[in-house]
């Protein structure tokens, strides 16, 4: 792309008044970004409104300086790339969505590179339980190793959690963010990020320089759920995003998963929402690849593993799965104090029980 195009392309998003929904009807008429300002008023105002006409025509006042940025972000790295709608480095799935983004930004080893893997979204809670933010990891490794590509938003808890999976399974992870590709957030997954960019890829439809505003997450949902063949949800509330992305990948004719987990978690209960709405049910990683039809011997490391350490250990046994007080697994053991402390100390170190808040202690399964 010139920086003739690069500019009309900057402005028509730029436009105010100009949403995607004009913008494509525009480039519909007149072919390209370029031809659009090329138009009289009279031209324009065939195809919308006076009002529209004198947007399109009024050069935005930040238009030189996004240029400036972007040509300079774009000669920093030969790992960047501006994807435009009709361009061969636009993702081919995303053209299938109700509302395909203008302009992509796309930073990593796979910018510009068309889509050789099958991709699976992995979405969930930005405060997960220790066992969600643990299955988020196993599967999106298993899957990873299986040889698809992880897809999911960078957020705290459960995305952060299946990119580093990905990456720890050797294969690529997207990320798509809802900031401009100049900054990352949360900054807590700074490291993170660089990582997801040397094996896979970040992508945001938001200009340089775009700050996280709390109304661009929701959108950057639907090329979540578009770029994938389906999406999973690991853990979620009721009000969770997540579940928008859920809804966006059934309305675009995709397949959801869901991950069950207590009846008594907050964070289960958006899950069990979308299994009672038609989500299906997932317990290892190879039900998602076989209704994907993508079936391989893989498995979730440990899922058949989960109840072999300790097996014998009637204090495991006691713990079940579920979140329990010091109080109530005295009377499910029939302990005292101090040798159930050390049972409880051992599991911790090896990795099988967390403490929670509230003097809580729950089983993990082994991963």
């Amino acid at each position: 792309m010139d920086t003739q195009e690069l500019q009309a392309w900057l402005r028509l998003t730029l436009s105010p008044g100009v949403g995607n929904d004009t913008a494509r009807k525009l480039l519909a008429a007149f072919g390209s970004a370029q031809a659009v300002f090329g138009q009289s008023a009279a031209a324009l105002r065939q195809l919308g409104t006076d009002k529209l006409a004198k947007a399109i025509l009024a050069e935005p006042p930040a238009l030189a300086a996004q240029l400036q940025l972007t040509l300079e972000w774009l000669q920093a790295g030969d790992d960047r790339r501006v994807a435009t709608l009709g361009d061969a480095a636009y993702p081919s799935a995303l053209l299938d969505i109700e509302d395909p983004p203008l302009m992509l930004y796309m930073l990593g080893t796979l910018a510009g590179k068309p889509a050789a893997a099958p991709h699976i979204a992995i979405v969930g809670s930005r405060n997960p339980t220790p066992q969600g933010e643990a299955n988020a990891r196993q599967f999106a490794k298993a899957f990873s190793s299986a040889g698809l590509c992880v897809v999911s938003g960078l957020a705290l808890g459960v995305d952060g959690a299946a990119h580093d999976g990905a990456l720890l399974g050797g294969g690529e992870t997207i990320a798509v963010v809802g900031t401009g590709l100049d900054r990352v957030y949360p900054k807590k997954h700074l490291a993170l990020a660089h990582r997801i960019a040397q094996q896979g890829m970040i992508v945001s439809e938001f200009p340089l320089g775009t700050p996280p505003l709390a109304a661009n997450f929701p959108r950057r949902n639907r090329i979540i759920s578009g770029l994938s063949r389906g999406t999973l949800v690991v853990e979620a509330a009721l009000q969770s995003g997540s579940l928008i992305t859920a809804r966006l990948a059934a309305e675009q004719g995709k397949e959801v998963f869901a991950i069950p987990g207590s009846i008594h978690s907050p964070q289960s209960r958006g899950c069990h929402a979308l299994i009672k709405q038609g989500a299906k049910l997932v317990e290892v990683a190879q039900d998602v690849l076989e209704e994907l039809e993508l079936s391989a011997a893989v498995r979730v490391p440990g899922e058949d593993a989960a109840a072999e350490p300790h097996a014998a250990d009637p204090l495991v046994a006691a713990l079940g799965f579920d979140p329990v007080s010091l109080d109530a697994l005295q009377a499910r053991t029939g302990l005292d104090t101090p040798r159930l402390q050390a049972g409880l100390l051992e599991l911790e170190l090896c990795g099988q029980v967390v403490r929670l808040p509230g003097g809580l202690f729950q089983r993990l399964a082994a991963g």
